[in-house]
């Protein structure tokens, strides 16, 4: 089935766009991007069928790894690199195949786009398998690259998430949970690095967050298996601790210290638990969830 370009299709506003004042030209753009953004909405159901699968390939020992080529391989990009410093997820626990590799971090040459063999090369490269989970991005859900990684990371076991924006877009028709994202004609036709590329953002914000709640990693809105690797996140740990135990800041410190910076430990240390193994003991019975390891050290 050949999939209908909506993201190729143009905006109303398109006629005479570039005559119009400057202060109009943003206020349409501000407009579409509103409307890109309302229509990862009709999507929530889809998403957290995605966070589901990611969530359940990580808490069972697997990788995740985000595909994709172009504006949509860069959303992808942005999303798992701060999964280890939001939620301590291990460097080598999400990754990301790009098209171009990390030359198109420097040049982003459109040709990778379309190189089949590399995208399946690029997949078994990874060594992505049975257990793992794929999330693989396109604003046309028919990308070459993208496309290719996809069915190969299907035909290895993995489980597949596809991103695209376009109804019955083979990307989806592949995947295991499909998420439309039916944004809008954009106003500058075909830039997908604008209406597509902003709703692409946001459903991956949302599914990495909800699949940090489903691995235990977020505690009453506060990220707690952050990685506190700079003064500020470790002034942040600090108050997240003191919030969530009510000890003073500078107790907080201290076990922060003596749990060489886990946030977790800390809050258990506070809690009562007699050392870190007993913390430890208390997350791992737990599944690495703080409120049922919390309630765990409460009755011991």
């Amino acid at each position: 089935m050949t999939a209908r370009l909506g993201t190729e299709d143009r905006d109303s506003h398109a006629k005479g766009f570039d005559t119009l004042p400057p202060t109009r030209i943003l206020e349409v753009l501000a407009t579409a991007q509103a409307a890109a953004a309302h229509s990862v909405e009709a999507a929530i159901p889809a998403i957290a069928q995605a966070a589901d699968l990611a969530a359940r390939a990580l808490a069972t020992g697997h990788r995740l790894a985000y595909v994709g080529a172009g504006s949509s391989g860069l959303m992808a990009l942005a999303d798992c690199l701060e999964l280890p410093g939001t939620y301590g997820l291990g460097v080598e626990e999400a990754i990301v195949i790009l098209a171009g590799g990390r030359d198109s971090l420097v040049d982003m040459l459109g040709a990778g786009e379309d190189d089949i063999e590399a995208g399946a090369a690029d997949l078994a490269a990874a060594g992505i398998g049975r257990g793992d989970c794929v999330i693989a991005v396109s604003a046309s859900g028919s990308t070459p690259y993208t496309l290719a990684a996809a069915r190969a990371a299907k035909a290895r076991g993995a489980s597949l998430v596809g991103i695209a924006n376009n109804e019955d877009a083979p990307l989806l028709l592949a995947a295991d949970v499909a998420v439309l994202l039916r944004t809008p004609p954009e106003v500058i036709s075909g830039s997908t690095r604008m209406g597509a590329a902003t709703a692409q953002k946001i459903a991956l914000n949302m599914l990495s967050t909800l699949m940090a709640v489903r691995l235990g990693h977020v505690h009453d809105g506060h990220m707690v298996n952050v990685r506190a690797d700079n003064d500020k996140l470790r002034a942040r740990a600090a108050r997240i601790v003191t919030d969530i135990t009510g000890i003073t800041t500078e107790a907080a410190t201290g076990l922060l210290r003596e749990s060489r910076g886990s946030v977790k430990h800390a809050i258990l240390l506070a809690a009562g638990a007699g050392d870190i193994e007993a913390a430890d003991a208390a997350l791992v019975e737990a599944g690495q969830n703080l409120r049922r390891a919390m309630s765990f050290v409460a009755k011991s």
